[in-house]
């Protein structure tokens, strides 16, 4: 396992700084970088990894190859990034803390027999991240799928309220209704009553007038 240091020549120098550069590794071989970065610093990486194919005498891109990515800060030993893509892929992260980070790449290759041997360019742009316009297109239709979904879901609040009040105002006059009723019912009872025992007092009066 082999490791090199770049030491000045990828000092950040500028707010932005690119830094382009191929190499040649073995396949079971892992290469590190070192890149010294200020705190909250956005880090975009770029590379290629071609496989050496005898047949056809050059280097070609090989689907099967993966690459792993592992970046790593060397003050704290925080793992930033650890992660395998495909042989042209990309990474980003950001510095949490001012300092060195070491920048390491080999290949899913892990047989010590295997002679493979790689060919890979790097570019890594240090202080801006380049857009992603897709990327940004695709957040974005996400955020107004989101923003539909609240509308739509507020929508049926405001719906099921309207229906909550629809539902309390005629139970409201429901039992104003039954109340009035009930009102109309009781003084109907006491009429009766009142005529009843009238009636009654009369008709005692006179059979007790008869009697005498």
């Amino acid at each position: 396992m082999f490791s090199s240091r770049l030491g000045a020549a990828v000092l950040l120098l500028l707010i932005t700084t690119v830094h382009a550069l191929h190499f040649y590794l073995d396949a079971n071989e892992k290469r590190c970088f070192i890149e010294e970065l200020p705190s909250d610093t956005a880090v975009e990486g770029h590379y290629k990894a071609l496989e050496w194919n005898e047949a056809a005498r050059e280097y070609v891109l090989e689907p099967n190859l993966g690459i792993v990515v592992e970046i790593e800060e060397m003050e704290t030993g925080h793992n930033a990034v650890k992660t395998r893509g495909p042989p042209d892929g990309r990474f980003t992260f950001t510095s949490h803390e001012a300092g060195d980070h070491s920048i390491c790449l080999s290949t899913n290759y892990t047989a010590w027999w295997s002679s493979t041997h790689i060919k890979l360019y790097l570019d890594i742009i240090v202080g801006g991240v380049k857009p992603d316009v897709e990327r940004d297109r695709s957040h974005v239709s996400e955020l107004a799928a989101k923003v539909r979904d609240l509308n739509q879901k507020l929508e049926d609040i405001r719906r099921e309220q309207q229906y909550q009040r629809e539902r309390e105002s005629d139970f409201r006059d429901l039992s104003e209704a039954t109340n009035s009723r009930a009102v109309w019912y009781s003084l109907l009872q006491i009429a009766v009553l009142v005529l009843t025992c009238t009636w009654q007092l009369k008709h005692l009066k006179r059979f007790f007038q008869d009697r005498t």
